[in-house]
């Protein structure tokens, strides 16, 4: 089945929820640098999978989501700051690390499909 648009794509609406939690989670955090840079990070993501899918080759599919792969850890890594310094809750940090182990898990998917199919052509 091919994918007609980057709406289609797994990672990139796993990353949509994880952008509307980061934004429901921190909507009242009143520390705006940990909150920008976190939602940042989370918007991060899913822009890079549209926009390295709407590249059009496989090779910068591929790049986009690496960024989009790094950006999550950077997610990940700012959740555990937020639980820690307690701008997040237990609940809200496992509902992230959750999300984000799912995310993970669907674009390292997609770019080994990827590798693989273009190391077939």
């Amino acid at each position: 089945m091919k994918i007609a648009r980057f709406e289609d794509i797994q990672s990139w609406q796993e990353a949509r929820l994880l952008v509307t939690d980061v934004y429901t989670f921190l909507k009242e955090c009143r520390d705006f640098g940990f909150r920008d840079q976190t939602q940042r990070a989370a918007i991060s993501i899913m822009s890079n999978v549209a926009e390295g899918f709407d590249r059009g080759s496989n090779k910068e599919f591929i790049h986009f989501l690496t960024i989009a792969r790094g950006s999550l850890a950077e997610v990940k890594s700012l959740s555990y700051a937020g639980l820690d310094i307690c701008l997040l809750s237990s609940d809200q940090f496992m509902t992230l690390e959750k999300r984000s182990v799912r995310l993970n898990g669907l674009l390292n998917g997609l770019i080994h499909y990827l590798r693989n199919y273009e190391n077939r052509n």
